[in-house]
């Protein structure tokens, strides 16, 4: 653990610890980590995401890259440095949720394998859940739905991700991975919550 700059004396271990209040809430906190190329459909699964695990009884948080840049960094553009502190601060947000017993879903591109280790090594490898999902480049620059693929053709937008920037695509035996090209939202979600829920059943 990184040592408190000085004269900074944090408190953590003083406040009521996190299992009481994950036993008050009766779930495991996890923060879902969903990487994907801009229109791949993060937002709009963990949109109807949070609406089921609300109805079940869970109690949850949902944390989007462009809620988050309209707040917190609005003081962050798009270069690898701030893109580098955009994913810390929310890594350490993520982990104040945690210990709050709060299941958080997270909306970010995090196009590079060293920025997804960055927010699991801060957050914490057995609480991070990671969720590609997974729609090509041709697809999400179909939808557009925000305009922006067609902004970075003009050049108007540039660093663009998966076509002037890099997206690692992640990988491994723990990724947890929605194909979204040829399955509604509705399936996407229930193919995710099936996987979600043993993880956070108290």
């Amino acid at each position: 653990m990184k040592k408190a700059p000085e004269n900074i004396f944090p408190v953590f271990d003083r406040l009521v610890n996190r299992a009481e209040k994950e036993g008050r809430l009766k779930q495991h906190s996890k923060a879902i980590w969903m990487t994907g190329l801009s229109g791949s459909g993060k937002t709009t699964i963990a949109v109807e995401l949070e609406k089921r695990l609300f109805a079940l009884g869970y109690f949850t948080q949902v944390l989007d890259g462009d809620n988050v840049r309209s707040g917190l960094n609005n003081n962050l553009g798009f270069s690898e440095e701030d893109r580098t502190e955009n994913i810390r601060r929310i890594a350490e947000l993520n982990k104040l949720f945690l210990n709050c017993g709060i299941i958080t879903i997270n909306c970010f591109v995090s196009p590079t394998t060293a920025i997804r280790a960055q927010a699991k090594e801060i957050i914490g490898a057995e609480d991070f859940l990671e969720v590609f999902v997974n729609t090509p480049f041709e697809v999400c620059e179909q939808r557009d739905v925000k305009g922006l693929y067609k902004k970075a053709r003009a050049g108007e937008i540039k660093n663009f991700t998966g076509l002037d920037a890099p997206f690692e695509e992640p990988s491994g035996e723990s990724i947890i991975e929605i194909k979204t090209e040829n399955q509604s939202v509705e399936e996407s979600v229930v193919e995710l919550l099936n996987q979600i829920l043993p993880l956070i059943k108290l």
